[in-house]
């Protein structure tokens, strides 16, 4: 069976990102689902998306957002097609105009624990139950989640969708926020930059130094790596000589408070 190989107009072939960033680019982002949402009964349609299942440090955030029918928000589209300035641009006009919004978190140390398609189904559930008021159907970005109310999954629902982009957008500015302020706790891994993604600076810094206790231990670029983590050495140079030569246990080494 023959496979297509995406190429750009001069004849190069495209990475599979490359290829996926060139579709949601062609694609447009309206409100034909909240449309149908709202003709089959609903109110309150709220559009549900994630950020940061692909990196290798901290939480992965979850946005819900309830767009105003009455309003229009001009520039919606996904949040990786539009630059930081424009996000937070966009962010703020969604939190003053929306109905309602709210954002949710699972630190690095539960995703290790679920894994991360797991904890990103609990942070968008979390997002949904803090929407005031309440939605009464959702429309979310690729996936279910464990809740009765109405749902629709739409792949590529950020580049498709007018709620679940305000949603992307929301979700992006909130972690991108949290990756600056870690960027100060751990400045040699250039968290400010790459957002804790597997980037070429970033894998040399895990390199060099090791991972930090809120990178996800389950990702194979940070279990791999072949500097141990820093925490496990200080737990190790404070063990007493007399005590067996045993591996602590997962929950002393992933402190979920640590992941905050």
């Amino acid at each position: 069976m023959k496979t297509s190989i995406l190429k750009s107009p001069s004849g190069r072939t495209l990475s599979p990102s490359a290829a996926k960033l060139r579709l949601l680019k062609r694609l447009h982002c309206t409100l034909r689902y909240e449309k149908k949402a709202w003709t089959s009964g609903a109110r309150l349609v709220a559009g549900v998306d994630e950020v940061g299942r692909g990196s290798l440090f901290g939480c992965v955030v979850a946005a819900a957002v309830i767009l105003d029918p009455a309003y229009r928000v001009r520039g919606l589209r996904d949040s990786k097609l539009l630059l930081p300035e424009r996000r937070e641009v966009l962010a703020e006009r969604i939190r003053e105009h929306a109905v309602a919004w709210s954002v949710a978190a699972v630190d690095a140390g539960r995703i290790d624990q679920i894994n991360i398609y797991q904890a990103s189904r609990v942070a968008m559930r979390e997002a949904v139950l803090k929407l005031f008021p309440a939605a009464d159907h959702l429309l979310i970005d690729a996936l279910k989640i464990d809740c009765d109310l109405p749902q629709e999954a739409i792949i590529h629902g950020d580049a498709l969708s007018a709620s679940i982009a305000a949603a992307s957008i929301i979700a992006k500015v909130e972690r991108d926020r949290m990756m600056c302020e870690w960027d100060a706790v751990f400045p040699a891994y250039g968290l400010a930059s790459h957002k804790g993604y597997s980037t070429p600076k970033h894998l040399a810094a895990l390199r060099e130094h090791g991972p930090t206790p809120l990178h996800r231990q389950s990702f194979a670029p940070v279990w791999q790596n072949p500097v141990p983590q820093e925490a496990f050495a200080f737990m190790q140079e404070d063990a007493p000589e007399d005590l067996p030569d045993e591996d602590p246990p997962a929950e002393d080494l992933m402190p979920e408070d640590l992941a905050g």
